[in-house]
């Protein structure tokens, strides 16, 4: 089926691309060789598209769109517990729909919230599905950011994001597999807080904001703020995730962005740092430093950020940020990694990020996937 979606695009990928594809499906029999061979030549025999066709059934999919909210509701004949399941199909709908039910949970992609139930066993009384607003599945460009909906998929922000961050697209094609990408939302992530997602530390390096939403009030702030202590956000009964807005790069912003982990595809990070160091005439004018998987939630590394602002961009001072980030976290040991590890790694990707930086070396993502695939 990978195979497929890919082969419907209508390009002959390369074998990057079929890696990309591939990723996440598990093949003890075959083995992946003969599979990459064969994705290599399945364009050899396409077939001519029927345009006329393909027309037809773009536009019966286009007519089973909705135009109004749609509610399902069950009461549970043993408890008596009403269960309900609200879809909207806008921003003032979503907002409603919110305040009346200030404890719902919100699903947009399902590949967190999803597990809750088939793994956690949870029972969702009240659930609100974002993924048919399409106010929150915008991507809009202005002259100082990119605002991205919370609705916008991995797959739709990155290519935006990469043009801007080239590491942030790296790192975020790491993130599940293509069919994860697809469904999983910016917004959902941030929503949830989790420790270890991915986009967080890269968005806070970046100086991204979010905005929340409560009735027709909305109020904005610091990605890092948002994230309170492990499980809570600063997020209130009634109120969601609207958007998120990630500044433009300027000339002089060095952004790096890494993901450390057991496997290279379809891993959970044992440490995810990302580094933005604004440089101007061999001094740090602003570092930001953000991290995952090294406290209860995303976290920038304010200690190591004071060791740099003001200063010379030398290894001398990076050392002293180095030393400085053991006043930042107090890692903890886990099955992905243990404390000492996961203390040395941050330390030596900020060692890293220097190296690159400063045009020794300019070994980037798309590099060590390369090697990995070699």
């Amino acid at each position: 089926m990978s195979l497929y979606a890919l082969y419907e695009e209508g390009e002959t990928p390369d074998r990057a691309r079929l890696n990309d594809a591939l990723a996440g499906n598990l093949c003890r029999c075959t083995g992946y060789g003969p599979i990459v061979e064969a994705g290599l030549r399945m364009t050899e025999a396409r077939v001519p598209v029927d345009a006329d066709a393909l027309q037809e059934r773009v536009d019966a999919l286009k007519s089973l769109k909705r135009h109004e909210t749609l509610k399902l509701s069950h009461k549970d004949r043993l408890t008596g517990n009403e269960k309900v399941y609200f879809a909207p199909v806008n921003l003032e709908g979503l907002a409603d729909i919110s305040l009346a039910y200030p404890d719902a949970t919100y699903l947009a992609g399902g590949t967190d919230v999803g597990l809750w139930v088939t793994k956690q066993h949870r029972e969702l009384a009240q659930i609100i599905y974002v993924g048919d607003v399409e106010d929150m599945k915008h991507i809009d460009i202005t002259d100082r950011s990119v605002e991205i909906g919370a609705g916008v998929s991995y797959t739709d922000a990155v290519e935006v994001l990469a043009r801007h961050y080239p590491d942030m697209g790296e790192l975020i094609r790491r993130i599940g597999s293509v069919q994860i990408r697809n469904s999983g939302t910016i917004g959902g992530n941030i929503a949830n807080g989790s420790p270890i997602g991915d986009s967080m530390p890269a968005l806070i390096a970046a100086g991204a904001t979010v905005t929340l939403r409560m009735g027709a009030l909305e109020r904005t702030m610091p990605l890092e703020d948002y994230f309170i202590d492990y499980g809570k956000q600063d997020r209130q009964p009634g109120e969601f995730v609207a958007r998120v807005s990630v500044p433009l790069p300027n000339e002089n912003l060095h952004y790096r962005a890494y993901k450390i982990s057991k496997r290279f595809d379809q891993d959970i990070s044992a440490v995810c740092a990302c580094f933005a160091f604004e440089v101007n005439k061999g001094k740090i004018e602003e570092a930001r430093i953000a991290y995952g998987g090294m406290a209860a939630t995303p976290k920038r590394a304010a200690a190591a950020e004071r060791a740099l602002v003001g200063e010379a961009f030398d290894a001398d001072r990076i050392e002293q940020a180095v030393a400085a980030l053991a006043e930042d976290f107090s890692p903890i040991s886990d099955m992905r990694a243990s404390a000492d590890y996961r203390m040395a790694v941050a330390q030596n990707l900020l060692r890293k990020a220097f190296i690159e930086m400063s045009g020794e070396a300019d070994i980037r993502l798309v590099g060590e996937r390369e090697a990995a695939h070699a």
